[in-house]
């Protein structure tokens, strides 16, 4: 294995294979290693060595900008806090359970801590400087390359401060199988055991994160989202995952803009631009926090300050964002997404307790020391222009305040103190450590025999599951844990400080929210709109936009009949048929019942037109019964025309049965009625058209005895004949199908009609056809004895009354049936009414005229005369 560890190393940070493809035959092929790593870092020997990577320093060297193959020593510069205080967690965390007696009892942990120096060359040269010793030299020939006297490689790396690092180093160690324990890589990728089989990480998913803002967005009802995101992994995946989530949850997004580290000044100009330009009032961000600061550094000079922005754990936390006076103009109320919080008890105290003084051989602790106190600890070398002063013994870490000292809120620290408890229980496995719980008060130790692979190491860590000393649940699923998140809000204090404010937890897709603790951008607890269209009022819909997102809409008024009683509804639904929307179009209220009814204007109308038929048809009566002997009431047959009368009379009155309240009774009454009365009228003017062809046939020589056969008694018989059948015909439609009252609840609208519904339409139809049979009847006759030799000729005024019958009942057809709800009703009235006015004047009125004002034309003379 250490074979392969080496020439993984050599491959990868430079090799010198002799001559190289033109070797002599016969030379020996060796390698040898071009660069060492730093010795900048922090070292403990122990009976298990843990590997630790962490970018201590954020300035390579010059010739460390770019990687190459020549050897060089110079150290990095730039001496990070908040990874030191990662350093000295790891370490507090090993001291912590080389004192328990419960977790690897008998075996001290020792640590090998190299610093990255932000450059991903550098871990990889570290790593294989870990796992392969520090060997110079190597010799192919051999089948197995002899350990170093005293040199130990490590089992497992904690390290990995990005997911690109992490993918570089899992692709390195894969083939030795040795572990890397993450505390910051967040890429979904890693997740691939497939690719990965040797990852482990102790920080969440970045699937995690980004889910838990979109339900945010969701939760709040942001449906209008502006996004700026970072161009590379971290940005698009983050916002693919996003955009995942709110689909089909109305949420859209309003514009994307992207970040590229090399453009980073154009581009968040750009950014800005579009925040300010766009309707969304909601910015998510998904870049690193330097980034952000540039970004809001260009809307402080848009004056754009009514933004509110959801942070990714990349920025969420940032103490230099926070005190920035651009941050507390623009960034105010900042709601995010941030690495879970916890205590580490004792280790505030073991920070504020270190000293190069108890640690001589830490120099990292030195470096740190001369950084803050500007003085150099421990044996001062021959003072020279450069040299610091030397410290005098009363520095204290007590009184410093910054990122190091500062474990109130413990986020990437915890995750690496649980890497190495992780670790830890996986060694513990592998070893067989006895369970101290059950041999209590003995002295029990593992059994440290044998070389620890790091095969069977990483197999045990797959399984670890154990508690915490804080009482926390740990296991592995796959590469990853249980994701926790915290969810922080920005707020000032009365000082003007932006102070970090825990509003809730994110526990693996679970979000707990404290919403009355969050402080908006608006400087109140009032939360922000953000929409592109606000959501449609009940009583409206909404309607899609043409070419624009779903979440861009216009509120269509419900159509009549239909309702939404919820805000923001999709569709209108219908009220049942018994039922019709009110004005408001948000509930369905009970139909009213609507019927042509004497108090309405309508219905007076036609009930007055009806009364004043009845009583010119009465006065015409009186008439004829005063000059019942005179040669003008005698023509035709004086009996038929009191008959005819009477029928009319029938007629006007009929037609206010339709008026009123439909019941089963009335339903019957009216059309028996109507149908009866109108066939009476129509057989007596058959009979009266019949007489007068007859009277006239008669007068011609050979034709005396036809008047004997159609006689009074004939005529009566006739007109009593033709009218039985209409009676049948009601007698059997009304038992059989009689119609009945019921609602019309085709007919649209809050009133619908209480009508007379026919059952059966043949009946009607019969009844109808019958009455029409009878005047087209009528007026052919009426119409052949028109041109008959006599002064007073009444068949000429059948013929004209019968052609106002036919008219007015074949208009009367499309009318009908075009009609709404009572307004059918009402021309059918009308046709009756219109057809009886018709019979009425044109028979009777050129009678009455001679009987009252020209009576001399009102004898026998006269009326025969030619």
């Amino acid at each position: 294995m250490s074979l392969l560890a080496r020439l993984v190393a050599l491959w990868l940070v430079g090799t010198q294979l002799g001559p190289g493809v033109g070797m002599q035959p016969g030379q020996t092929l060796t390698c040898s290693r071009w660069g060492t790593p730093s010795d900048s870092g922090l070292f403990e020997d122990g009976d298990v060595i843990i590997g630790g990577l962490f970018n201590l320093h954020y300035m390579p060297p010059v010739k460390d900008h770019r990687f190459t193959l020549e050897p060089d020593n110079k150290p990095c510069t730039g001496l990070q806090n908040l990874p030191l205080q990662y350093i000295y967690a790891m370490v507090f965390a090993l001291e912590e359970i080389n004192h328990s007696s419960a977790l690897l009892p008998g075996v001290k942990l020792g640590h090998r801590i190299h610093d990255g120096c932000a450059l991903p060359a550098w871990e990889m040269q570290a790593a294989l400087s870990l796992v392969g010793g520090d060997a110079p030299t190597c010799n192919l020939d051999q089948q197995e390359t002899e350990v170093a006297a005293g040199e130990q490689r490590v089992p497992l790396i904690i390290g990995g401060s990005s997911s690109i690092t992490a993918q570089i180093l899992c692709r390195l160690l894969g083939p030795l199988s040795v572990p890397l324990v993450s505390y910051t890589a967040s890429s979904p990728s890693l997740s691939d055991r497939r690719q990965y089989p040797n990852f482990f990480r102790t920080m969440a998913s970045d699937i995690y994160q980004a889910r838990a803002i979109a339900q945010l967005a969701i939760k709040f009802n942001w449906t209008w989202v502006g996004a700026v995101v970072v161009n590379n992994e971290y940005g698009l995946m983050l916002l693919k995952v996003f955009q995942e989530e709110i689909q089909g949850a109305g949420v859209c997004l309003s514009f994307v803009e992207t970040l590229q580290r090399e453009n980073i000044v154009s581009d968040a100009t750009r950014a800005a631009l579009a925040i300010q330009a766009s309707t969304a009032k909601v910015i998510l961000i998904f870049t690193w926090y330097t980034d952000v600061m540039e970004l809001f550094l260009q809307l402080e000079k848009l004056n754009v300050t009514d933004r509110q922005f959801l942070a990714s754990e990349a920025w969420s936390t940032s103490t230099d964002l926070r005190q920035s006076a651009f941050s507390r103009k623009v960034a105010r109320g900042v709601l995010g997404v941030a690495i879970r919080s916890s205590s580490l008890p004792g280790f505030g105290t073991f920070v504020r307790n270190l000293n190069p003084s108890l640690r001589p051989n830490d120099q990292v602790l030195k470096e740190f020391w001369k950084k803050e106190f500007g003085c150099s600890p421990g044996i001062v070398a021959a003072p020279s222009s450069t040299s610091l002063p030397p410290c005098n013994g009363t520095e204290s870490l007590w009184d410093v305040k910054n990122l190091f000292t500062d474990t109130s809120q413990l986020r990437v620290t915890y995750n690496v103190y649980l890497a190495v408890y992780a670790a830890a229980h996986g060694l513990h496995s592998l070893l067989s450590c006895p369970d101290v719980s059950s041999s209590p008060g003995q002295n029990v130790t593992c059994s440290l025999h044998t070389q620890i692979k790091p095969m069977e190491l990483m197999e045990q860590l797959s399984k670890v599951n154990f508690t915490t000393p804080q009482d926390e649940a740990f296991y592995f699923q796959g590469a990853d844990i249980t994701a926790k998140y915290d969810l922080v809000n920005w707020q000032s204090n009365p000082e003007g400080e932006v102070n970090l404010v825990l509003i809730g937890r994110v526990e693996g897709f679970d979000l707990h929210l404290n919403e009355s603790a969050i402080l908006w951008s608006t400087g109140s607890s009032q939360v922000p709109v953000s929409v592109c269209s606000e959501r449609c009022p009940p009583g409206t819909r909404m309607a899609s936009r043409k070419g624009e997102p779903i979440c861009c809409f216009d509120c269509i008024p419900c159509a009549d009949g239909e309702i939404s009683n919820t805000t923001g509804s999709t569709q209108c639904n219908r009220c049942p048929s018994e039922f019709w929307s009110n004005a408001e179009r948000t509930a369905c209220i009970p139909r009213q019942l609507d019927f042509l009814s004497f108090n309405e204007t309508l219905g007076i109308a036609l009930t007055a037109v009806a009364v004043s038929g009845v009583t010119a048809t009465t006065a015409v009566f009186v008439v004829f019964l005063y000059y019942r002997q005179t040669p003008m009431v005698r023509a035709n047959n004086s009996e038929l025309s009191f008959l005819l009368l009477l029928s009319l009379k029938l007629c006007f009155l009929c037609s206010l049965v339709f008026i009123g309240r439909p019941s089963a009774w009335s339903c019957r009454f009216q059309q028996a009625a109507f149908g009866i009365s109108f066939v009476l009228c129509m057989s007596c003017l058959q009979v009266k058209t019949i007489v007068v062809l007859a009277a006239f046939r008669s007068a011609q020589p050979g034709a005396e005895a036809l008047m004997r056969w159609f006689g009074p008694g004939q005529q009566r018989g006739s007109v009593c004949l033709f009218t039985s059948v209409q009676v049948i015909i009601c007698v059997i439609w009304l038992s059989l199908t009689p119609p009945e009252p019921r609602p019309n609840l085709k007919i649209p609208g809050l009133q619908v009609t209480l009508e007379c519904a026919m059952a059966s339409v043949a009946g009607f139809s019969l009844v109808l056809g019958y009455i029409g049979l009878l005047g087209c009847t009528s007026l052919l006759l009426a119409f052949l004895a028109r041109k008959l030799p006599d002064n007073f000729n009444e068949a000429k005024l059948i013929t004209f009354s019968m052609l106002i019958f036919c008219a007015v009942w074949v208009a009367f057809v499309p009318a009908y049936v075009s009609s709404p709800g009572k307004y059918a009703v009402a021309v059918e009235i009308f046709a009756m009414l219109a057809s009886s006015y018709g019979l009425l004047f044109c028979i009777f009125a050129p009678k009455c005229f001679i009987i009252l004002l020209r009576p001399e034309k009102n004898t026998k003379k006269h009326l025969m005369a030619r």
